[in-house]
């Protein structure tokens, strides 16, 4: 590891600013479950991880690389890159509701999961952290479209703006290119109760940030229940949370990848 080395973005980038807070992971079901409507992803994760029996561990390596990406020195950045593109390059097979052949390096199916993550973190982090200007968030947007061509989504398929990102994922959706499927069903309580231990009333309470973010139509086609009461009062929480989260020491409120990127260039 190269000391001094900013890695793809440094301090000062959108990306360390909003992928920093630990409160961001909060949003991962939103992420996730997003990410298995549609239909290829699900197929994808269904034939080809452990997502049913460690759920936790593909949480954990998947985290891993993303942060790497962001924090680590752009060797250990660039390692991950070529680790993530080795995996999808092994991943294909046949969505099973249509038959439909599907590669987990098809420009589309990157573009959603890609589409998927930008958004729920600016979701999250303008709703829970801290507001975002304009400029901020078309920051974020232009910096995670570096590492979505890196993932091999083609530059001319990325759109140039956060609003057109947006676009293009309600089109999904409203066209029904993206849509809850039975296997997306099937695999959604390794990602809603990952662990018996814990009684399922207080995962549904550690869900409620990613449920006050995810559409709707994505909230329903997995059976979760709102409601306006629900809604109003996770805009109390985030107000609560936009308040006294600038109280909390950066040690105690940024992950520890970040802090560990900020000593190693202290240390250059």
């Amino acid at each position: 590891m190269r000391q001094g080395d900013p890695g793809l973005f440094g301090p000062g980038s959108a990306s360390w600013q909003v992928d920093r807070e630990a409160l961001l992971l909060a949003g991962g079901t939103c992420a996730l479950l997003m990410q298995l409507a549609h239909p290829a992803v699900a197929a994808a994760v269904a034939q080809h991880s452990d997502f049913h029996g460690d759920p936790f561990g593909r949480l954990r390596r998947t985290l891993t690389a993303s942060y790497a990406v962001v924090f680590g020195s752009t060797p250990r950045a660039a390692r991950a890159i070529r680790r993530i593109n080795a995996i999808h390059g092994v991943v294909n097979g046949r969505v099973p509701e249509t038959g439909q052949a599907y590669h987990a390096l098809d420009p589309k199916l990157l573009l959603w999961v890609h589409a998927t993550l930008v958004d729920t973190a600016l979701r999250v982090y303008e709703r829970y952290v801290a507001p975002l200007s304009p400029a901020a968030a078309e920051a974020y947007h232009d910096e995670a479209r570096r590492v979505a061509i890196l993932l091999g989504v083609p530059a001319d398929l990325l759109p140039s703006a956060l609003i057109d990102l947006r676009g293009r994922m309600t089109e999904m959706l409203d066209g029904g290119d993206v849509r809850v499927t039975p296997t997306a069903r099937l695999l959604a309580p390794s990602v809603l109760y990952p662990s018996r231990a814990i009684p399922r009333v207080l995962w549904d309470a550690a869900h409620l940030v990613s449920f006050s973010v995810m559409p709707a139509a994505i909230r329903a086609g997995y059976g979760i229940s709102w409601s306006p009461a629900r809604e109003r009062g996770m805009e109390r929480v985030g107000a609560v949370s936009r308040r006294l989260l600038p109280l909390v020491p950066g040690a105690l409120r940024h992950v520890p990848h970040a802090r560990t990127a900020e000593r190693r260039l202290a240390r250059a």
